[in-house]
């Protein structure tokens, strides 16, 4: 089952097919998430990310394709990534910084920093997230939101060019564990589970999870054929647990 994951991951990123998906949820505000990052490749969305410095977006590690021709630009300030927006700025990626125990056989060190070639400039569109200040337990069924771009109907639906969100609860850590098994890390991982109507889609990687206003999570996997699995928990990065490793890069 979890081959099936790590191959639609590498199909998609390939494929240009790796795109953010929100199902059942609902269009934002506009640029009311100014810390949205849009990852994208010969200008076709990737994966989402976060702005949490002025020349640093946090993002998935399986968002980038190691090959010489494959450079990533982050698209900052938008709404709808379908359009030239005057509130965008376009930002060309100088280093990927993947965390040095990340593979593609092993999920739990699945984060990534990307440094920017210039630094992004705040305002009303565009704007820096806080990360969390220590690494504590989330306690399961707290309501949590995530938002992105893309798929809005599993498995072939079509994209959404308005970044969209979606509200959902954190399951408990050892019902994540229960099914995943050996791929959920219960310390570096949360999980949240589907009603069957609303979630994260196939791809969704990178994007903030919200619990009670406070960044928490990164979205990480989730069931390749249904991502509205009420079987199998979404799972997503705790931030938290890599402070360390992040303000090492950062500061």
């Amino acid at each position: 089952m979890l081959l099936s994951v790590c191959l639609l991951l590498s199909v998609f990123s390939l494929s240009g097919g790796l795109e953010s998906g929100i199902v059942g949820g609902r269009e934002v505000k506009p640029h009311s998430r100014p810390y949205m990052a849009s990852l994208q490749y010969r200008r076709q969305h990737k994966c989402g990310g976060m702005l949490i410095k002025d020349d640093y977006v946090l993002t998935s590690a399986h968002c980038w394709n190691k090959t010489p021709d494959y450079l990533l630009e982050v698209v900052l300030g938008a709404h709808n990534i379908s359009q030239n927006e005057h509130s965008q700025q376009i930002i060309q990626v100088e280093k990927y910084i993947p965390h040095p125990s990340y593979t593609n056989n092993n999920f739990t060190y699945d984060i990534m920093l990307l440094k920017l070639k210039t630094k992004a400039v705040r305002n009303e569109f565009v704007d820096v997230i806080d990360l969390p200040k220590n690494n504590k337990n989330i306690p399961a069924l707290v309501e949590c939101s995530i938002a992105g771009w893309g798929m809005t109907k599993p498995p072939l639906g079509q994209a959404s060019s308005v970044l969209r969100e979606v509200s959902l609860k954190l399951q408990f850590s050892f019902e994540c564990k229960k099914k995943w098994q050996e791929y959920f890390n219960s310390e570096k991982m949360i999980c949240s589970v589907s009603d069957g109507k609303r979630a994260f889609c196939q791809g969704d990687s990178g994007s903030p999870l919200f619990c009670d206003s406070k960044l928490q999570g990164m979205a990480a996997y989730t069931y390749p054929s249904d991502c509205t699995s009420k079987k199998y928990p979404e799972v997503y990065m705790k931030i938290s647990a890599f402070l360390p490793w992040i303000r090492k890069h950062i500061k």
